[in-house]
């Protein structure tokens, strides 16, 4: 089969760590975005040509239709929320509104109208570019795929009818339509889209391939392992949606403030009444300061200073690799303070190699791979992998039944009439002393950076008469980057960084030292490593990052659990606070400074909130502060926090 040259136009060129730009929306699209901007624009069309008619009949039509465009939505909404017993800021708007027209400042009533509908059209407008950033992430989905049959024949199917076990062809310049994995062919596939990887990765046979991803150089053809409702791609917009519905704890604190607050400003509201009344000001003086003060005081901003900032990190954060599960985990990564790591898997590669094989019995390396193959070809363990590969090399395929795996020690099965035991030297250690010849190997090995994992067999189930058969030496090489993401991490505040390992002691100190680690916690089985991450909570803002399978206890105990490298992994999507799609650790750095940049933000919109509510309260207390100011003050900060907080969606990665 010969791959096809050509490049589809545009997407070959993309600049890295983002997702391809979103189409162009056409005519009738725009002009459905822009129907939000009827109502007041039919307001202020009315009041416009009110301001130029002479009083009478045909300027109180006018003005009565100003009203209807600008406060019937607000109206209708007020209503809703008072039949469940709730006063929010459409009702004090509306009130504030009516209020002017009973003393004859319907003009001015009209312009509140206006100019609320105007900022909610503005506000609903800007949230749209969150909702929109997210969609464009399914739209990278293709929506056909070219299936292979038997033959080699092609046939172009809608990609929802592709199921798994069918193969897919992709040329280069294409984008990958479905989750699956390389049966022939080699290519680089540019998956920024998913994990945020800079740099295209090399693909070919028995390589996993995701949805949404570009094929660079080559064709590949791919088998479909899931079907494009179960994508990476599709789940990862699942969870975002779910994560918007997430409310964080200042959003949530902000929100019942609304309530109170409410309360409070028509409290304040009738006071501005009756206290001037009492004191000989006339009403409709008094009355028109209360309803300045009502819309001055409302807490639109303030609500509004919150969710935009929070939806658009959720979002932003999507697109470069790593998603929050809602704001609540946001402003939790804000606050870090301690970051525990795993090692296996996360500040090394998770793809170790064999590199020694050390028989102790006759039978040699061949028995010894053969056995431990065996047990290990259904251990979901990351130092299973390499030992049956190394059994594989050699040709040799050995059958285990009755597998059980030993959380924190290791597995064990029946092979061949035998009870074969495969894990640390801490199995071993549980049944008899380990000969001086393993100790002497296991502390050679292991002083080098090399995990040992020990094989031995015995006729019953309780490893009673256990024959030791060997030592097998894996190595598992330290992540690229790790080093300086841990330094970058430091730098940015979060100075108790430890490792948490399962490995002996000798093996995580020699990998802690690579990586600028020394605080080293050891030979620690998965309940100890949550009590460890308990006893760090207790003092400090604690983060896990793991692999979000085998440290399931140490992800739920920490104020942040992170999945690591979780993009096709179903366990690590459910589970954590955060989850980073690829392997890079630098994506950890960035998902702790967005979060810690999304709350500066929210900072910022309450600072600008409470400053403008008390410098137009002031004012109309002691300056007779116009209507028609209070009201371009009160929504011109609204639409400046909300403004404020989408800024997000451009962050760029600085902290």
């Amino acid at each position: 089969m010969v791959a096809d040259p050509v490049l589809r136009p545009g997407l070959a060129s993309l600049p890295r760590g983002e997702a391809p730009p979103e189409p162009r929306p056409s005519l009738s699209l725009n002009l459905a975005r822009f129907n939000r901007f009827i109502e007041p624009g039919l307001a202020l069309l009315l009041l416009g040509v009110a301001a130029l008619v002479p009083a009478g009949s045909l300027r109180g039509a006018l003005l009565v239709g100003a009203y209807l465009a600008g406060g019937l939505r607000a109206t209708w909404q007020a209503l809703g929320a008072l039949r469940d017993r709730v006063i929010d800021v459409d009702l004090l708007m509306v009130l504030a509104a009516l209020g002017a027209a009973a003393i004859g400042q319907a003009m001015e009533g009209a312009g509140l109208l206006f100019l609320f509908s105007l900022s909610n059209a503005l506000q609903v407008h800007a949230l749209e570019r969150t909702k929109r950033s997210v969609e464009a992430l399914m739209r990278l989905h293709p929506q056909t795929a070219r299936v292979v049959d038997e033959v080699g024949q092609e046939r172009e199917l809608p990609v929802e009818q592709v199921l798994p076990g069918q193969r897919v062809v992709i040329r280069p310049g294409e984008l990958i339509p479905v989750d699956g994995r390389v049966v022939e062919g080699r290519s680089a596939v540019d998956q920024a889209t998913i994990t945020g990887e800079s740099i295209p990765v090399e693909k070919g046979p028995g390589d996993p391939v995701f949805a949404g991803t570009l094929n660079q150089l080559g064709a590949l053809w791919v088998e479909v392992t899931r079907p494009a409702s179960e994508t990476t791609l599709a789940r990862i917009v699942r969870q975002v949606a779910e994560a918007q519905e997430q409310k964080a704890q200042t959003q949530s604190r902000m929100e019942q403030l609304e309530q109170r607050y409410a309360w409070v400003v028509l409290g304040m509201t009738a006071l501005a009444i009756l206290l001037p009344l009492a004191w000989g000001t006339p009403l409709r003086e008094s009355f028109y300061r209360a309803m300045v003060l009502m819309v001055v005081a409302s807490p639109c901003a303030v609500v509004m200073a919150a969710p935009p900032a929070f939806l658009s990190a959720i979002a932003r954060g999507a697109r470069r690799g790593f998603l929050f599960k809602g704001g609540a985990a946001v402003e939790r990564a804000a606050a870090i303070e301690a970051i525990a790591f795993d090692k296996t898997g996360t500040l090394t590669t998770g793809k170790p190699r064999v590199t020694a094989v050390i028989p102790l019995t006759p039978g040699g390396e061949a028995e010894l791979l053969t056995l431990a193959g065996a047990v290990e070809r259904v251990s979901e363990h990351p130092l299973a992998q390499p030992i049956v590969a190394a059994a594989d090399r050699l040709g040799l395929d050995g059958v285990a039944t009755q597998v059980e795996a030993l959380p924190g020690l290791g597995v064990r099965g029946h092979v061949q009439g035998w009870w074969v035991w495969v894990g640390s030297p801490r199995l071993f250690q549980r049944v008899a002393a380990l000969p001086e010849r393993v100790e002497t190997e296991r502390a050679r090995l292991e002083q080098g950076g090399t995990t040992v994992v020990l094989v031995g067999r015995s006729t019953t189930p309780d490893g009673a008469g256990m024959e030791l058969l060997g030592l097998i030496g894996v190595v598992d090489e330290v992540r690229p980057g790790a080093a300086e993401a841990i330094q970058r991490l430091r730098a940015a505040g979060v100075q108790d960084v430890i490792m948490l390992t399962g490995d002996n002691t000798a093996v995580a100190h020699a990998i802690a030292a690579q990586v600028g680690l020394d605080q080293v916690r050891a030979e620690l089985f998965p309940e100890e490593k949550q009590a460890v991450i308990r006893e760090l909570k207790s003092r400090k803002r604690t983060a896990m990052v793991g692999d979000g399978v085998n440290d399931a206890p140490a992800l739920a105990a920490a104020d942040v659990g992170v999945a690591m490298g979780a993009a096709g992994t179903d366990v690590a999507l459910e589970t954590a606070d955060v989850v980073l799609m690829g392997d890079r650790l630098a994506g950890l750095v960035e998902m702790h400074a967005l979060a810690r940049h999304t709350m500066r933000r929210v900072r910022q919109n309450l600072a600008i909130a409470f400053g403008v509510i008390g410098v137009l309260v002031l004012l109309t207390l002691t300056a007779d502060l116009p209507l028609a100011l209070g009201v371009l003050g009160h929504e011109g900060s609204t639409v400046l926090v909300a403004l404020n907080g989408l800024r997000i969606l451009g962050w760029k990665g600085e902290a």
